[in-house]
């Protein structure tokens, strides 16, 4: 359906619109191979499969995500194999890897892309990047994207709860004719809310800005920030944490996220409504240069750049775990992780 915000129409697919029925139908032939069982992977393929799709999972043999599709329920030789094997059975491969996998993977992953295949992606990078990441695939086959706006395990909680995670969605190659309908179909099947349309290379944009932005590079700059001005002036850990990460994750959120923060302005006490409508543009005023560096960095691919030396660092993995220790063990998730133990269980509220 057409929806108009403003003076803007978009272009919105609803369960509504595209049933599961029609999904299924859709792809009724087609063997889905999902190609890594990482972030995204598990739950994905396991919406699929429960949603009546045929479905195998490729993954590098004995790794630890090996090890943990065995435990989700796939069997080793009949919907379990190896990246290469999932790549030959598959007629839909959904590429699933990370970004340095991605790259690592493609030199052999093209020799299976054989005509009338078709390359799923749940992110831009590879092919946005492609002078980087030289990730060129054949025009013979079909190419499309479904990007869930959320994690793959948030993808599987709400989706076991009956409900779903919105999606965008992209065609990059229609060779085909019918690249719109297998993407929809796809995009119903992993149980997306509705999808809304884009392309790869504003879905990579959108990404990467959001995920240093406000989605956890900023809100952890933020929390970090407003924590620390709180114990420099005296307040308690848990009083610090409690006003900077739990009232927002645990209440606030929630509310936004049901009804709006104009609805939150309107029903919070006088106090707190005048002092947030005085304050935010304050907050976007300070932010905005650093948002447009931001943008500027990822439209560039300097920020892709970046992330590709990166990840491509044979001590990459030994960094990382310092890099998150040095968080998990600040003061502020330190104090989180106690706070987190201390909230009661719904089993104990009755």
């Amino acid at each position: 359906m057409k929806i108009k915000f403003g003076s803007i129409e978009e272009t919105i697919v609803t369960r509504d619109e595209f049933p599961l029925c029609k999904a299924r139908e859709t792809l009724k032939k087609e063997t889905i191979s999902v190609l890594g069982y990482g972030v995204q992977g598990p739950g994905q393929s396991l919406n699929l499969r429960d949603n009546g799709f045929k479905v195998i999972v490729g993954q590098r043999k004995h790794s630890f995500s090996w090890k943990k599709a065995l435990k989700d329920g796939w069997i080793e030789g009949e919907n379990l194999f190896t990246l290469e094997e999932a790549s030959e059975r598959g007629t839909i491969l959904m590429y699933l890897l990370s970004d340095a996998g991605q790259i690592s993977f493609w030199p052999t992953l093209s020799t299976y892309l054989t005509e009338g295949k078709s390359l799923y992606f749940s992110h831009g990078f590879g092919l946005t990047f492609c002078n980087q990441t030289k990730i060129y695939p054949s025009k013979n086959i079909d190419i499309f994207l479904v990007a869930p706006k959320g994690s793959g395990t948030s993808l599987r909680r709400l989706f076991k709860q009956g409900k779903g995670i919105n999606s965008s969605y992209a065609v990059y190659q229609d060779y085909s004719g019918n690249s719109l309908k297998k993407t929809l179909s796809i995009g119903i099947g992993i149980g997306s809310g509705f999808l809304f349309k884009t392309n790869f290379k504003n879905e990579v944009y959108s990404d990467l800005v959001g995920e240093r932005g406000t989605l956890m590079g900023a809100i952890q700059g933020i929390f970090s920030a407003q924590y620390q001005i709180l114990r420099e002036k005296g307040h308690s850990p848990s009083e610090s944490f409690n006003e900077t990460v739990e009232e927002l994750t645990q209440s606030l959120m929630p509310l936004v996220s049901e009804k709006g923060m104009d609805w939150m302005y309107a029903n919070c006490s006088t106090t707190a409504q005048r002092g947030a409508l005085d304050w935010w543009k304050k907050f976007r005023n300070a932010t905005l240069p650093i948002f447009k560096e931001l943008y500027n960095e990822v439209s560039s691919g300097d920020e892709a750049k970046r992330i590709i030396e990166a990840n491509s660092d044979t001590n990459y993995r030994e960094k990382l775990q310092k890099e998150l220790q040095d968080l998990r063990k600040s003061e502020l998730w330190e104090v989180g992780s106690i706070i987190r133990n201390l909230r009661p269980e719904k089993k104990d509220q009755n």
